[in-house]
């Protein structure tokens, strides 16, 4: 059976991420930088990934890692979700570098150990909104010579990366590669973006240089884990970002008061809270099970993450649609933080597959006739 309770490392480890989060990722901190040119803060990424070593958590110890599971990742996950941290951490530490540990290679493994220890950040050259189970991207082409060409649209983190993992088919067929973001023949243009703490960018290769990572014998199955992951992992980002608009608006209507009482203490607000935390229990409910069938490589892993994101990204769009509405004209307003949770949800409504795309998985998963 899925243990769905935190450990005592996995609490401790919240513990450490959500007190460093509340001193460097304050609301009018990431208000200001998403109206600048740097939106990443790369301070607190650096931080998080040297200091506190969660760039390297997937990364097993002989690779420099840290050698945890997806259980920690998703604790991880949850306290970013619900501080909107402007960091590449589902980018970097999660489909990167699951897609180069599925690689198996020497070379797959340098780079591995370069994003574990923070020297350097990924990103997985494929759309946002591909989902587990996708046709192997066709839209570069690689040589003989192993020279990349072609485009990739809508990448997220990709403006802050320095390593690009690139899915190409070449003469032997599908391949993953090593292009550094800065070379010759890179053009990364960041595109616009609803969701300001994490840009989207067109990646356009016009004859790179590149390394191959993986071979047709690894290289769609590696890429389709990392989805697989990355899909189950989002599922705990949501659930964080729920939790941040339960909390943040039980927190307003504890402190606003109207015709001389508590807005609390309302009746009518007081049932919509309700059904929200009901809500909030049963999105833990699914993402835990999901991070701990990735974590022990359960069979039914992909059931569980289709589970989880067929629930949980609706849930933190409505989530996020409550706060807005329960805080009233000021949360209407540019200056306060709940439009960055929205944002934050319908972005990842659509990330690593629809909620639509999952019910469809699921229903093959599980043998369910169409129409039924």
């Amino acid at each position: 059976m899925s243990d769905l309770l935190y450990s005592e490392v996995e609490d401790d480890l919240r513990t450490a991420v959500r007190g460093l989060l509340a001193d460097r990722c304050r609301p009018s901190a990431v208000l200001a930088r998403i109206e600048s040119d740097t939106p990443y803060d790369l301070g607190l990424w650096r931080t998080l990934a040297q200091e506190l070593g969660l760039a390297g958590l997937l990364v097993p110890e002989k690779a420099g890692g840290q050698g945890a599971s997806a259980r920690e990742v998703a604790v991880v996950l949850e306290e970013l979700g619900a501080a909107v941290a402007p960091v590449p951490f589902l980018g970097s530490a999660v489909l990167a570098t699951t897609a180069l540990l599925g690689a198996g290679t020497d070379a797959a493994e340098a780079v591995v150990g370069r994003l574990a220890a923070g020297e350097a950040v990924g990103a997985l050259a494929v759309p946002l909104p591909t989902a587990p189970g996708a046709a192997f991207p066709e839209g570069v082409r690689a040589d003989e010579n192993g020279t990349l060409t072609g485009r990739v649209t809508s990448v997220a983190e990709a403006s802050a990366a320095d390593v690009l993992v690139v899915p190409a088919v070449g003469p032997q067929g599908p391949g993953l590669y090593e292009v550094a973001a800065g070379a010759a023949g890179v053009r990364i243009a960041v595109a616009v973006s609803l969701d300001l703490t994490r840009p989207i960018a067109d990646i356009d290769l016009d004859g790179v240089a590149a390394r191959l990572l993986a071979g047709p014998e690894t290289a769609v199955a590696a890429l389709d884990r990392a989805l697989l992951t990355g899909a189950g992992l989002l599922a705990s980002e949501q659930l964080g970002t729920v939790q941040g608009c339960l909390d943040e608006t039980v927190r307003y209507l504890g402190e606003r008061h109207q015709f001389g009482r508590v807005v609390g203490s309302f009746q009518a607000l007081k049932h919509r809270l309700a059904d929200l935390w009901l809500e909030v229990v049963s999105a833990r409910a699914a993402a835990r099970n999901a991070a701990d069938a990735l974590a022990t490589g359960a069979e039914d892993a992909g059931i569980a993450v289709a589970v989880a994101q067929a629930y949980c990204a609706p849930v933190a769009v409505r989530a996020a649609e409550e706060a807005i509405q329960l805080h009233g004209g000021i949360g209407m307003t540019w200056e306060h933080p709940t439009h960055l949770y929205l944002k934050r949800a319908k972005a990842d409504e659509i990330t690593l597959g629809t909620p639509g795309r999952h019910r469809a998985a699921l229903a093959g998963l599980v043998e369910l006739p169409a129409g039924v």
